[in-house]
């Protein structure tokens, strides 16, 4: 066993600079993940070679595979770095930012567009006040609980997005997380009343339409949520939606 860690990370200063490759080794500790070797890289952020640099900059929160702010490239495929265990991985470690987003500093990437489109497609359910249980409020059967709790694990960490040929830094493509919420939102009982707006959203530019159907997304995404299912259950939507409109009803 080794016993030190390697790693090669692409950096990057600003959002205008150009990127660069530095190299760092640490101590061997068992149970490391990459968060926490980023960590020790912090402390003393000297590289192998002996130069003192900057710490490297990267995002986390929640450790627990959650928030997905900590997502990045790690040897080539996207991850999280919380769960990312260093005894796991080959040496040297590179890690690099998610292309598919600008990025802030070296690991760290705006996925703000993420955010914009769960706003575009009215991705949420509107409450006004509350139900009481026992006064005719819609209720889940609990089938359809099983069938699309899953759908509300997603974490917003742009595994799907990275992984997607269509989606691209300059186009307008939504994706698959955005048509997965609104799945999840139509299937809500006081969600419906707005599965229209939600779908007339996926009809527009970077709709549904421009979905390849690479599949890509469904195998990357760290909570297995079956993201294809969605795809396809929101087109057929789609598709009846549009004839509605044609035919006025």
């Amino acid at each position: 066993m080794t016993n030190t860690i390697r790693f090669k990370i692409k950096r990057q200063d600003s959002p205008d600079s150009s990127p660069y490759w530095q190299e760092f080794e640490i101590p061997y500790k068992a149970g490391h993940n990459v968060v926490s070797a980023l960590m020790v890289i912090r402390e003393t952020p000297v590289t192998r070679d002996g130069k003192k640099v900057k710490p490297v900059v990267w995002e986390c929160n929640c450790m627990e595979e959650v928030c997905g702010a900590c997502t990045m490239l790690i040897n080539g495929e996207v991850k999280q770095s919380c769960s990312a265990l260093i005894d796991d991985l080959d040496q040297p470690i590179v890690l690099e930012p998610m292309s598919k987003f600008p990025v802030v500093r070296d690991l760290m990437v705006d996925r703000n567009r993420m955010f914009e489109n769960l706003k575009k497609s009215k991705a949420w359910v509107d409450i006004d006040g509350s139900w009481d249980i026992h006064e005719g409020a819609p209720r889940i059967s609990q089938e359809e609980w099983d069938r699309t709790y899953i759908f509300s694990r997603c974490i917003t960490c742009g595994s799907c997005l990275e992984v997607c040929p269509q989606f691209d830094k300059d186009n307008d493509f939504m994706g698959a997380q955005i048509i997965a919420q609104v799945y999840l939102k139509n299937t809500h009982p006081t969600g419906k009343f707005k599965s229209a707006d939600r779908l007339h959203a996926l009809m527009g530019k970077g709709g549904i339409a421009e979905c390849g159907n690479a599949q890509n997304c469904v195998e990357v995404c760290p909570k297995e949520i079956p993201l294809t299912t969605a795809i396809g259950d929101v087109g057929r939507q789609v598709t009846f939606q549009v004839l509605k409109d044609w035919f006025g009803k």
